[in-house]
């Protein structure tokens, strides 16, 4: 597959020169590729976030070789892997953070191990697979080279995937798993609005909010402005997801939300 555009997703940061040096290594090898910065500020070793801004970020990138570096378990037997989903190919760690934006992508098609030592670097390092193996993979991707190339094929069915977040819907009632939470505090559940209209809650202005023992009655509204400034709501965000916002506030710091709470949504 030879594609022009290169999207790139990590967790490295850019108070150092690991950003710069993947784009150094992509540009030696494909210099025609752009590339696109998805994000460099995935929480540090954070696979999960990673796996979710991927998959809500994929549907409006053009055709791309994806490379993603959330790597806490690089040195380790983890995979490196390519794996071909839609009209993208996916690179970095086989650790779950590729899984769910293949799943946006159509699902994964056919997958390879990045094994073959002539696409990648011999630097001898143990610790950044991101500039050693996953770049150069990706560039000579983007370049022209063959998947088979690169490695042996992968069932695709033995990728590493995250566990799905909590969700249950009833009669009246939405119990969710917070999924994700943004630079501005905003808490997307793992609800949309499908769930609401399957719970028969769709129709309601303000739903009942349950986290644990404590309780409150939110409006459902169509966007942050709809309440005063500083008021806690519930809306569904751009990725189509149930969330607790606080307009022009920070809804996981004034409710005492992180991932992986659940949060009941009643009538």
């Amino acid at each position: 597959m030879t594609a022009g555009w290169v999207a790139f997703l990590t967790d490295y940061g850019l108070a150092d020169g690991y950003v710069a040096a993947c784009h150094g290594v992509i540009a030696r090898i494909a210099p025609s590729a752009r590339v696109i910065d998805v994000t460099h500020e995935v929480p540090a070793q954070d696979v999960r976030h990673g796996a979710v801004v991927l998959a809500d970020t994929l549907p409006y990138l053009p055709p791309s070789i994806v490379l993603a570096v959330v790597d806490p378990g690089v040195g380790t037997r983890r995979r490196a892997v390519a794996v071909v989903a839609g009209e993208h190919v996916l690179v970095g760690p086989d650790n779950g953070l590729l899984a769910w934006a293949a799943d946006a992508a159509g699902g994964a098609e056919r997958a390879v191990e990045l094994t073959a030592p002539e696409y990648r670097l011999a630097t001898g390092a143990t610790t950044f697979d991101g500039r050693d193996v996953f770049a150069p993979a990706a560039a000579h991707l983007a370049a022209g080279v063959d998947l088979s190339a690169l490695g042996p094929p992968v069932d695709v069915d033995s990728l590493v995937r995250p566990p799905d977040p909590w969700l249950r819907v009833a009669s009246e009632t939405v119990e969710a798993e917070v999924h994700v939470v943004d630079r501005f505090g905003n808490v997307a559940l793992a609800a949309g609005a499908a769930e609401l209209t399957a719970a028969a809650l769709d129709g309601h202005t303000r739903l009942r909010v349950t986290v644990g023992a404590r309780s409150s009655y939110l409006p459902l509204a169509a966007s942050f402005a709809a309440v005063p400034e500083g008021d806690p709501l519930l809306v569904i965000d751009s990725a189509g997801r149930l969330a607790l916002a606080v307009n022009r506030g920070n809804a996981s710091t004034a409710l005492r939300l992180r991932p992986g709470d659940r949060v009941t949504i009643s009538a």
